[in-house]
């Protein structure tokens, strides 16, 4: 494939993509490189993602056909007694903007991670699931220098890392949160990984490591009970697929909620002129957001339900883009919302606070029946160009995640962009009659009715967006430079 035979990877962390790189250049597929890629981000990015998260994959190309893989969390039961424990509240700064997150046992729902990985190696994958793991295993037990970018998340996120003894001891073990350049240590996420390698998704949801987890929680208040892991599997689904500019979009479909508000942003775009204008970029996100109102986030989980709403109306998190040496593409987004500050002894995992999100329950918490899955704003996503993969893309940044993407497809489609200016490109955001702008956005002539808050620099509360892109015979990649993010072409 010209000027990049073997493929490329783009990431949050340098050792991130690398772990993936190394992969493609021993003969791996691209989902083989994700899996490892993923594997290393739970040591290098672990406020991001880990094995108490949950995530999607979205696959395509090459001859796979198209399918999204959800492991996304999952609603745990609900305490009968009364003892369950309150949602703990903390605010954290983005410097120009804040947000309130929730954590605590209350908080965590049963994770999909080791499941989603499992599956998706066994379905996909050419390489032996040990071989994989074991770098990230030897890093998690040596040791990983923080970059900015982590310590950066962890400075914002003090309070959460500080509020229980257990997660006080991998982040601040020296009376204060590990700075840039200090070593991050957890031997046992090492010795999970190992676990997972060779026993495979079975300890951590019927077996030793899901009693520990279960009677860790249920201790302490939270309500995740053995048969709601028990009960867990990852789920294979059909992709959202639409028509944009002669190209068809794959994205996240329901009960996820952020591809289908993408897939409505880029059908609005789709009807006008392209470039379109920041206006038209601007309409289009408020258009998707008004739409997320009760009736929309209930409907989710019911069958038809994309259909019936385009229909009607058209008439932390961690990225790993992928495209390999034979074309094929794998997108996968995993958060760990923030975590919930929980983390179990002798598993190494901690445990999302996806429970805990606002932007995840916009209706209140503790309303989604158990099992359910949560209706999540990430968007893993492929642009397919006559059939082939012509951009993987994806991004971090909860709510923001799917006006970042929609501005990122409009920057290669319609301005024909490269991949790295694409993702360098300044963004905005529009929620609750605000539009949020990065310098270099011109927002003359925009609906004057919206409040403005400008940053004063790219911030990573515009999302991450890592992105792998193919033009003819050339590959490229781009990490945002938000989050640190960074891409390896081989």
């Amino acid at each position: 494939m010209g000027d990049a035979e073997k493929g490329v990877v783009a990431a949050g962390h340098p050792l991130t993509a690398q772990a993936g790189a190394r992969v493609l250049r021993e003969g791996g597929n691209a989902v083989d490189a994700a899996v490892a890629a993923m594997l290393m981000s739970f040591v290098t990015e672990p406020l991001l993602t880990g094995l108490g998260a949950g995530g999607y994959m979205l696959v395509a190309g090459g001859g796979m056909r198209p399918t999204l893989l959800d492991f996304f969390v999952q609603a745990p039961s609900r305490s009968n007694d009364g003892t369950e424990a309150e949602l703990h509240a903390i605010d954290v700064s983005f410097g120009d903007a804040a947000q309130k997150f929730h954590i605590g046992p209350a908080s965590c729902g049963v994770y999909g991670t080791p499941a989603g990985v499992c599956e998706a190696v066994g379905r996909w994958g050419t390489v032996p699931l040990e071989h994989l793991a074991a770098p990230a295993a030897r890093l998690a037990r040596d040791g990983v220098v923080l970059n900015a970018g982590q310590a950066y998340v962890a400075k914002i996120l003090a309070d959460l890392l500080t509020s229980t003894p257990e997660c006080a001891a991998l982040w601040a073990p020296d009376g204060h949160i590990l700075v840039e350049g200090e070593m991050l240590r957890n031997p046992e996420l090492g010795d999970a990984l190992t676990r997972l390698a060779r026993d495979g998704a079975e300890p951590f949801y019927r077996g030793d490591i899901a009693r520990e987890v279960r009677d860790w929680l249920l201790a302490r208040g939270g309500s995740l009970s053995g048969e709601d892991l028990e009960g867990y599997r990852a789920v294979e689904r059909e992709p959202v697929k639409m028509a944009y500019r002669g190209r068809e979009i794959l994205t996240n479909p329901p009960p996820s909620a952020g591809g289908t508000l993408l897939a409505y942003a880029l059908a609005l775009l789709d009807r006008g002129p392209a470039p379109p204008t920041l206006r038209g970029v601007v309409a289009a996100m408020t258009a998707a957001q008004s739409e997320r109102t009760p009736e929309f986030v209930e409907g989710l989980d019911q069958p038809g339900f994309l259909e019936r709403f385009l229909a009607t109306r058209l008439g932390s998190t961690t990225h790993i883009s992928v495209i390999d040496a034979e074309g094929r593409g794998c997108s996968v987004t995993t958060t760990n919302g923030e975590g919930s500050g929980v983390v179990v002894p002798g598993t190494g995992m901690h445990i999302n606070n996806v429970m805990g999100e606002e932007d995840l329950n916009p209706l209140g918490f503790h309303l989604h029946p158990a099992g359910r899955r949560m209706p999540s704003m990430m968007a893993p996503s492929m642009v397919m160009r006559e059939g082939e993969v012509e951009l993987v893309l994806g991004s971090a940044g909860s709510n923001r995640i799917r006006s970042a993407l929609l501005q990122m497809i409009v920057a290669v489609v319609d301005r024909d962009m490269p991949a790295r200016e694409a993702v360098d490109s300044p963004r905005v955001h529009v929620e609750d009659g605000v539009i949020f702008a990065e310098p270099g956005i011109d927002i003359e002539g925009l609906d004057p009715e919206l409040r403005v808050v400008r940053f004063g620099a790219l911030n990573l509360f515009f999302g991450g967006v890592q992105a792998a892109l193919r033009r003819g015979e050339i590959l490229s990649g781009a990490g945002d430079p938000r989050r640190g993010g960074v891409a390896v072409t081989l």
